[in-house]
């Protein structure tokens, strides 16, 4: 069984090359889509034997589809990593021993990320262990159209889980971390929006598609979660959301067992993030309610957030 690695990055060089050392065991190949980087990212890729391409991004779904759907893969199976990603040395042995032994209907493999934060191993809080399908038969997978939170889905077939480590852990600092919320939560407004208004190939709210997440095609646990955020937390009022969300990560999930590193996470990722994408769709949907058509609030949202809503 032969395994390529797809990794996109963007100005990554403080975390490329312990990812890519991380699978040396068990890649035959590697890809790294960039984002025309400005710093040695791709140098390094290219120096441990990546295959570098270029694009332009727009959003993470839509640059890893384009890479499925364009990169020259042979090999059996893909593995999605992200560049702050980690493969630990357990979880290698791991797919390394069992992958040859899957049956032909198992299609898709989940494995448990968890999270490093400020050097401390976040377990509380309903963060570990987080399991996500990250490795398929190739022609088998595929990331659903979303701005935020996307995750990766079966076509055909079902999916079992691997034991090992698989760490989250990235090397940057607090303003970086915000930073990066901050456009994070922006995507997600754009995506709560999306749902509301069926702005986009008419994906109103509750609507499934074959481009969605479900307990037949990824993890139940990713599933469970998309379903409860979407279904329940959406519909709250703005003020309850963030609030009540934090206080049953701290409390009831036990966050404040992971010490001051855990304060400063959940309290961060699990109140002031939640409560900046409630502000932000407050404020983009005062900004489009008065419009009479999606082709009008998708121009006006692409006009407000910078991000090109519809495929170029």
């Amino acid at each position: 069984m032969t395994i390529a690695v797809i990794i996109l990055t963007y100005n990554e060089s403080i975390h490329l090359e312990r990812a890519l050392e991380s699978v040396v065991p068990l890649a035959n190949e590697v890809f790294v889509v960039d984002s025309f980087s400005t710093d040695d990212t791709v140098a390094i890729a290219e120096a441990h034997g990546a295959r570098t391409s270029q694009r332009v991004f727009d959003n993470q779904a839509r640059q890893f589809n384009w890479a499925l759907d364009t990169l020259d893969i042979r090999s059996d199976w893909i593995l999605r990593l992200d560049a702050d990603e980690v493969l630990e040395p357990d979880l290698v042995a791991n797919i390394l021993r069992e992958l040859p032994c899957l049956p032909q209907d198992v299609t898709g493999i989940n494995l448990k990320r968890k999270h490093i934060f400020m050097g401390r191993f976040i377990r509380h809080g309903g963060r570990y262990p987080l399991a996500l399908l990250r490795i398929w038969r190739r022609g088998m997978g595929r990331i659903e159209q979303r701005w935020m939170d996307e995750h990766m889905f079966l076509t055909q077939g079902r999916a079992i889980t691997l034991e090992g480590g698989f760490a989250d852990h990235n090397l940057n600092d607090l303003t970086f971390f915000t930073d990066k919320h901050n456009k994070y939560a922006t995507r997600e407004a754009l995506d709560v929006l999306n749902q509301r208004y069926a702005l986009i190939g008419g994906k109103g709210a509750g609507s499934h598609n074959q481009d969605s997440v479900n307990h037949a095609n990824t993890s139940l646990q990713a599933a469970f979660k998309r379903r409860i955020k979407e279904q329940v937390y959406n519909r709250l009022p703005f003020w309850c959301g963030p609030l009540g969300y934090f206080l049953y990560r701290y409390f009831f999930q036990l966050g404040f067992l992971d010490g001051r590193a855990g304060l400063i996470y959940h309290l961060l990722q699990g109140f002031w993030y939640r409560f900046l994408v409630g502000a932000k769709v407050l404020e983009l949907e005062a900004a489009i309610a008065h419009l009479d058509t999606n082709s009008a609030r998708i121009a006006e949202l692409e006009r407000l957030t910078g991000h090109k809503l519809t495929p170029q």
